[in-house]
């Protein structure tokens, strides 16, 4: 999911059993997207019955999205869900089947998005015995030779045994989402090439704080979700929305930096034929060049001014994230105000909204789950 829940159920259940899991669903207390999720897994449980000699995992990947055609298996197309299936198949000699938790759209980054699979492990050497299962650091190893041997764009972080009814999806708490944009005239680094949203102009970081306000909460977000979302209700709470300047990366510290550090931890490992007191040639995170000479300054590039949005929630619409951060960079720049995004906000329709965020600045950061 590109910050989204927009795709239907691999497996319908009868309209009899929907409307009998919904009544349920209302009677003890969910809300439209916990029922929906609710749903989900009950009808998923009643068609795939336990195999007793099958491991279910629950893996963590990171993957680098620009070659990806999202993360969700297509036919034809290179995609996060195929490589990894791939892998696997190299592994353990058949193919299995993997579940995300979050499915994101071309482009988009993950820091950390989580899958399931299931893995019956049968020796090699004696065809139909079935083995105990892997440890998950053995799973681990395993899946990352084999990606690695490929592009190595996709990398398992974390492996961890779960119950056979456990679902990346339908269990999910919470999900979070970084949104990078850099600030700045000079043309964007190659090192940060389709890893951020490049602004020109300079944002005014205030304002859209006070845009982040608007929007944190329970809300109807049809203003922030793509005409193409599947969702049945367009009710979302952001438990967290926020904007907040960082270090510039993918930069080492300048000269000032480490100085400070230095004299700040007195550390005693620094080597440097450098006066203590030079600061000749620093570049600021603002891009500017502190008492230089030409010399000095030659070859340094100039930094852009580096934000981070982070949003929290249980669940987003389709292109929520990205529809909020487009609407949040035009308050930055002045081409909307505060109040122009509760007016958007109020309007309910996504032509109100403002043309989205770029994916390449978009990266899922964190699926949080509670285990038994």
């Amino acid at each position: 999911m590109s910050d989204n829940l927009k795709h239907p159920l691999d497996c319908t259940a009868s309209e009899e059993s929907l409307e009998r899991l919904s009544k349920v669903a209302r009677i003890e207390g969910f809300s439209d997207e916990e029922s929906e999720e609710q749903q989900g897994l009950a009808d998923l449980e009643s068609m795939n019955p336990v195999n007793p000699r099958v491991q279910r995992y629950l893996v963590a990947i990171e993957y680098i999205g620009t070659r990806f055609s999202g993360s969700q298996q297509q036919a034809k197309d290179r995609t996060v869900v195929g490589v990894l299936q791939e892998a696997f198949h190299k592994f353990i000699g058949q193919p299995v089947k993997i579940f995300c938790s979050s499915r994101t759209d071309a482009g988009v980054h993950a820091l950390s998005n989580v899958c399931h699979v299931d893995v019956e492990r049968i020796s090699k050497r004696k065809p139909g015995e079935v083995l105990p299962p892997h440890e998950p650091g053995v799973v681990q190893r395993a899946v990352n030779h084999f990606l690695q041997r490929k592009d190595g764009d996709v990398m398992v972080i974390d492996v961890r045994c779960v119950p056979s009814n456990y679902h990346a999806r339908y269990k999910a708490q919470e999900r979070t989402y970084f949104y990078r944009l850099l600030s700045g005239s000079d043309p964007l680094s190659i090192l940060e090439k389709d890893r951020c949203w490049h602004v020109p102009e300079e944002l005014n970081l205030r304002f859209m704080q006070e845009a982040c306000r608007v929007l944190v909460g329970s809300h109807d977000f049809s203003s922030f979700r793509a005409a193409g979302c599947q969702a049945k209700s367009p009710m979302r709470s952001l438990d967290e929305l926020n904007i907040t300047e960082v270090p510039s990366t993918p930069y080492f510290p300048s000269i000032t930096e480490r100085t400070l550090s230095n004299l700040n931890n007195g550390d005693p490992l620094a080597c440097s034929n450098q006066p203590k007191s030079e600061t000749a040639g620093v570049t600021t995170n603002v891009g500017e060049v502190e008492g230089s000479t030409e010399g000095d300054s030659f070859g340094r590039r100039r930094r852009h001014r580096c934000y981070v949005v982070t949003a929290r929630s249980r669940g987003f619409l389709y292109h929520q994230v990205r529809l909020i951060v487009g609407a949040l960079k035009c308050v930055g720049t002045g081409e909307l105000t505060v109040s122009d995004v509760e007016r958007i906000l109020e309007a309910k329709t996504v032509s109100a909204a403002k043309p989205m965020a770029p994916a390449s600045g978009l990266y899922l950061a964190r699926v949080r789950y509670e285990f038994p």
